[in-house]
């Protein structure tokens, strides 16, 4: 069992439903240390002052806002209890919306919701109003020492929490769209729907797998054991296709081909 992140309470109208808050996801990546490669210690890096040159324990490091002017304001524990904010023990509901007038885009992280004690009857009564509804609640909460929009949803019987940037937090992409005047052909289109259909299906996240962390992983144990990795078989490169309808067209056939050999090796 995990443990809670955070207690709080969602303000559903008049109704309070105690939660608790679980990290909904975990990271799965490759980790590395920096080591010296002649005998292979650890790096470590040592906490020094800038001005007096001392050695800071990390229990006694504060934290600073460094103003335009370069004055630097000590806030400590005690300021941060006290900010002036309704949403640090609430998730405040401010709006409902449909779950697809929300921009992916914004999404940070995502959390479990769990009813505590006597929230479990008024939790139940939101998840099945939302479901009824088709509609996801918008609140405000405080966490990790900030406040943030969030989007709670009802996911297979849970409500999830999925923490939000700000609008300013996101960046203008308008530099990344292609020129107005590239333009193509409806035969192109065509046939790049032919291949999109060729690979459509029902997304099953399963059937994918992080090939770098096993490749890594694999590596690991060729050094501790000595026996080489059999080395990848090198494909073969293809020619520049100019033409993008012949392309998309060896595309598909590709991707029939790999469905149909996917098939017999689920048999």
């Amino acid at each position: 069992m995990p443990r809670s992140i955070w207690k709080g309470a969602i303000s559903f109208g008049l109704v309070t439903i105690p939660v608790k808050l679980y990290s909904a996801t975990e990271e799965k990546d490759v980790s590395f240390r920096q080591v010296h490669p002649k005998d292979g210690g650890r790096i470590k890096y040592k906490r020094v002052c800038e001005k007096c040159g001392e050695e800071v324990p990390y229990g006694e490091i504060a934290k600073g806002y460094e103003l335009p002017d370069g004055r630097m304001v000590i806030l400590e524990k005690e300021d941060f209890d006290q900010l002036p904010l309704t949403t640090t023990k609430s998730v405040e509901v401010v709006q409902f919306v449909g779950e697809d007038e929300v921009d992916p885009t914004y999404f940070a992280k995502t959390y479990f919701m769990e009813a505590e004690g006597p929230g479990t009857k008024p939790y139940v009564l939101l998840r099945d109003a939302l479901i009824k509804t088709g509609r996801c609640a918008v609140v405000k909460v405080a966490l990790r020492s900030r406040e943030a929009l969030a989007l709670i949803r009802p996911v297979d019987g849970v409500l999830r929490m999925h923490t939000m940037l700000w609008p300013d937090e996101l960046r203008d992409g308008a530099f990344a769209a292609p020129p107005a005047d590239v333009t193509v052909s409806d035969a192109e289109v065509t046939m790049a729907q032919s291949f999109i259909e060729a690979l459509a299906g029902d997304f099953d996240p399963s059937q994918f797998h992080d090939a770098y962390r096993e490749a890594v992983e694999e590596v690991v144990q060729s050094k501790l054991t000595g026996v080489e990795v059999a080395a990848p078989e090198e494909e073969a490169e293809e020619a520049e296709v100019v033409d993008l309808v012949a392309a998309l067209r060896a595309s598909v056939e590709a991707a029939k081909k790999r469905r149909e050999e996917g098939a017999k090796q689920a048999v």
